[in-house]
């Protein structure tokens, strides 16, 4: 078998498209066979305007949808994906790819809204759970992560369009051996709109290389052309994050023009898994906030309060 089984113009396995009141339930495994297209697509060409993202399940344009009980594994690309739902609830599930698969995220929300995300095991290539325009009212807790990219906002405002994300809460969530833990993303000083409302708390860590991030200069390949533009972000709130990484702790890099404001952090405590893992103390840049305890190690980075010199938002940046 090989990634041309799939056929021209297939953008995943199974669909589910304007439904109301859908259930998918069940003990059973949907393989997606996805080695063959690792091989053959090992990566989203970044010059794409709009690059595929093939899922082995996805729901469109649906009402109440539920997905619980089924493992899905080895997706092409991503597992499971919602694009343009309202009332989606996920439980009991379990992704499993390996973390060297392309692609692979968990679960992918698009332009979805009164999401709720609850008692599951995710493990892939890329993020557990990635959060994407257009989503607000979601709900997260009591999901495992590793291996795989942690749960990532973004990215968001690539080719200069508008992104809204809000609203989301990321809570009770075990993290082992992932690239990131809490992430929001969005490229390189470009696009419109904001990211805001965001809750992560009760996070527990084990050997995550960044867990804490924000990087307003995402970029997939060697270099992007850096712009005056950026999604906004703000009032971020991290609770009750511990653990251990191992290259950096915290990596805040936001935008000259449009810093990262309302940054708050409460009970952070991140060690180096030895310490020879202490490779990096925590990056600030353009962040405003408050630290409302003592954090370990201390995030003296972070500018306390908010900017004097901030251009004010337009209509380009609200949503």
């Amino acid at each position: 078998m090989n990634s041309n089984a799939w056929g021209k113009g297939l953008l995943q396995w199974l669909e589910f498209s304007k439904l109301v009141e859908i259930t998918i339930q069940g003990k059973g495994t949907i393989d997606g066979s996805g080695s063959v297209w690792w091989q053959d697509n090992p990566y989203v060409e970044p010059d794409n305007l709009a690059p595929q993202i093939i899922p082995a399940v996805r729901f469109y344009g649906s009402l109440n949808a539920t997905v619980t009980g089924i493992t899905i594994q080895n997706s092409p690309q991503c597992h499971l994906k919602f694009d343009n739902c309202i009332g989606v609830m996920v439980h009991h599930i379990r992704v499993s790819s390996p973390g060297d698969s392309p692609n692979t995220d968990g679960v992918h929300l698009q332009n979805s809204r009164d999401v709720l995300i609850h008692s599951s095991t995710l493990g892939c290539g890329d993020d557990c759970i990635s959060i994407q325009t257009g989503c607000t009212n979601v709900y997260i807790h009591d999901v495992n992560c590793g291996p795989g990219h942690g749960i990532s906002i973004g990215s968001l405002g690539r080719y200069n369009t508008r992104a809204c994300v809000s609203n989301i809460t990321v809570k009770n969530v075990n993290m082992h051996n992932t690239m990131t833990g809490v992430r929001i993303k969005t490229w390189q000083q470009g696009g419109s709109g904001s990211v805001s409302g965001i809750m992560f708390s009760d996070i527990q860590l084990t050997e995550v290389q960044f867990p804490i991030v924000i990087d307003q200069f995402y970029c997939d390949k060697s270099t992007c052309k850096n712009q005056s533009s950026a999604v906004s972000v703000s009032g971020i709130n991290y609770q009750r994050i511990k653990g251990t990484y191992t290259v950096k702790p915290v990596h805040f890099a936001c935008s000259d023009n449009l810093p990262c404001i309302d940054i708050s952090l409460t009970s952070i405590e991140l060690k180096p898994l030895q310490e020879k893992y202490h490779l990096y103390d925590p990056f600030c840049w353009a962040t405003y906030g408050e630290l409302n305890t003592p954090t370990t190690p201390p995030i003296e980075c972070l500018q306390i309060g908010k900017p004097t010199s901030n251009r004010p938002q337009t209509d380009r940046d609200t949503c």
